[in-house]
């Protein structure tokens, strides 16, 4: 037997794999494929304030290795999930956090007040890589200063375990995740999307309505490992990394690169019971290696 639980901030996972935001619906939509009880923790779709229609279609496109998205965080609301997800998730043997994602620094507040309250979620996601609307569009994420602000205000009100999401769309996201670390974030997880498109040349067309849209799969996961292992070295509270992992042997490297615990995206879609087996991939990696805890992994890489 092997010890797989990991601490994230004030709280503990029973084991270090996760699902990333919106490739896992409410855990529901998996229900019949994985053992929910069995992975470490959920992470439900992007919740804002108000309903959200998303983007116009097409909103998705296969890429070499990969696919952009352009959804748009479609979702009914923060009422709504309170209402009506929130009773038929509450009760299950995990860890729920809440992607919460907003416009405007006073819609992440209300939402993040809202959820207060739900004694079965113990944490959100803060998704900072939204578009600021009072500065033009630039999201949350993109600069100290505005990853600062919001950061802070949610957690002057929020105050169960925050986890803050970064962009990988900056320049240096060190200085990303060391202002979002000095503002209160529990934890951080990262990367999500890099921004990208596709063009269908017969019709000289973009693919997406959007034009651009997020990259996400196993193109991305060199650069999401970089980014992970230069934050990990840069704060002091725990790394949640994800981008590109389809297998037991991609979370370890993140583990090794400094993650506490991985977020599982777009393999979801390819192979639903995923998380199920690279949790059993990583407790057969620790017993090969003769390891006790997987916390032994964190950050070991060797140099």
């Amino acid at each position: 037997m092997v010890d797989l639980r990991v601490k994230l901030g004030r709280m503990e996972l029973k084991n270090p794999v996760m699902t990333a935001s919106g490739t896992f619906g409410y855990g529901t939509e998996y229900k019949d494929y994985v053992d929910l009880s069995r992975i470490g923790g959920i992470v439900v779709k992007g919740t804002t304030l108000r309903d959200r229609q998303g983007n116009a279609y097409p909103r998705m496109a296969e890429t070499p290795s990969g696919m952009l998205n352009a959804v748009g965080l479609q979702n009914k609301g923060v009422d709504y999930f309170i209402d009506s997800i929130y009773p038929t998730i509450k009760n299950y043997d995990t860890s729920i956090f809440v992607n919460v994602s907003g416009s405007t620094i006073d819609d992440y507040i209300i939402t993040a007040e809202k959820l207060n309250d739900l004694d079965k979620i113990p944490g959100i996601e803060l998704n900072i890589s939204c578009p600021n609307v009072k500065e033009g569009g630039m999201a949350f994420g993109t600069s100290c200063l505005s990853a600062s602000q919001v950061v802070k205000a949610v957690r002057s009100v929020y105050k169960n375990e925050l986890m803050v999401k970064l962009s990988p769309n900056v320049t240096d996201i060190s200085e990303i995740a060391l202002a979002v670390e000095a503002e209160g974030a529990d934890s951080i997880s990262l990367i999500n999307t890099l921004l990208g498109m596709a063009i269908n040349a017969e019709k000289r067309k973009p693919l997406l309505s959007t034009v651009t849209g997020g990259l996400s799969g196993p193109a991305v996961k060199p650069i999401a490992l970089r980014m992970v292992w230069q934050v990990a070295k840069a704060v002091k509270v725990p790394v949640v990394g994800m981008g590109g992992i389809m297998n037991a042997t991609d979370a370890i490297e993140f583990i090794l690169a400094g993650a506490s615990a991985i977020q599982i995206g777009t393999a979801n879609f390819i192979d639903p019971s995923v998380s199920e087996k690279v949790l059993v991939g990583i407790e057969e990696y620790l017993i090969r290696h003769k390891l006790s805890s997987v916390n032994e992994l964190i950050g070991a890489l060797e140099l």
